[in-house]
């Protein structure tokens, strides 16, 4: 597009570069992820519960043929209302592919996707980090039309640890890497 100045002299509209994210509700707050982090939108499958898990896992289910860890961010956050169970009402999964796993992130209602500048989010301050994860999954806070989005890194969210906890899959990739 080309915008003409009053001189007659015709400069080019920059237009800022735009974020897709998906949005979803955790608790009371809006959340979001990078749409490219998102492989796809299901109502939850049935879950099996697994033993010796973290509590914020709820366990595993069958996505289209793929086994995947099922996550509760709302218990992983601490941010539950009330003692509400995600058993009760129809709730959706995020699969979020990573580089050796696939998770599904639990929601109570239906993501919604969203389109917004760069400079709408700001870097996120030290102290809304989580002291006990090295790596920052806060990507940052999106203001827009009046809404506050906390835009998390899905890479970022899980611990090594928790990664090999939760897929055999990644343990034999990592102790293949070592040797």
């Amino acid at each position: 597009m080309v915008q003409t100045e009053s001189s007659g002299e015709r400069k080019p509209i920059v237009q800022e570069a735009l974020v897709q994210l998906i949005v979803f509700r955790l608790g009371t707050e809006e959340y979001g992820v990078r749409i490219e982090q998102v492989k796809e939108v299901t109502i939850t499958p049935d879950i099996a519960r697994m033993p010796k898990t973290p509590a914020f896992v709820k366990g595993i289910a069958n996505l289209r043929g793929d086994i995947i860890a099922i996550i509760d961010l709302e218990e992983r956050f601490g941010l539950r209302r009330g003692k509400g169970d995600l058993s009760t009402g129809i709730t959706y999964t995020l699969a979020i592919e990573a580089h050796d796993y696939t998770i599904g992130i639990v929601v109570r209602e239906v993501p919604q996707p969203l389109s917004l500048p760069v400079s709408a989010i700001e870097r996120a301050p030290e102290f809304l980090q989580d002291s006990n994860i090295q790596e920052k999954y806060i990507e940052g806070i999106a203001r827009f039309d009046n809404r506050i989005i906390i835009v998390l890194d899905m890479m970022k969210l899980l611990t090594p640890s928790e990664i090999m906890q939760l897929n055999p899959r990644a343990e034999s990739s990592t102790a293949r890497s070592r040797t």
